[in-house]
């Protein structure tokens, strides 16, 4: 089993746009297990603000916004 670094996470989610949940909790669990270093911080801060920017569009949004959606109707 290879060792995901948040900085790998952080980079595949720039690249596509697109932050999935699984990506989050897979984040969450490195964060949790204390397995990561400054680079690693550095990356989830980059993340943060690309999505920030608009460049990376969290699945988790894109949820809420299917549910505020489907209340209107």
């Amino acid at each position: 089993m290879s060792i995901v670094l948040i900085r790998e996470v952080v980079q595949q989610a720039i690249a596509a746009g697109y932050l999935s949940l699984a990506a989050e909790n897979q984040m969450r669990q490195i964060f949790a297990s204390a397995k990561c270093d400054l680079e690693d911080l550095n990356a989830f801060m980059s993340l943060q603000l690309a999505s920030m920017a608009g460049r990376v569009k969290p699945e988790a949004l894109e949820s809420i916004d299917l549910i505020k959606l489907s209340e209107r109707i």
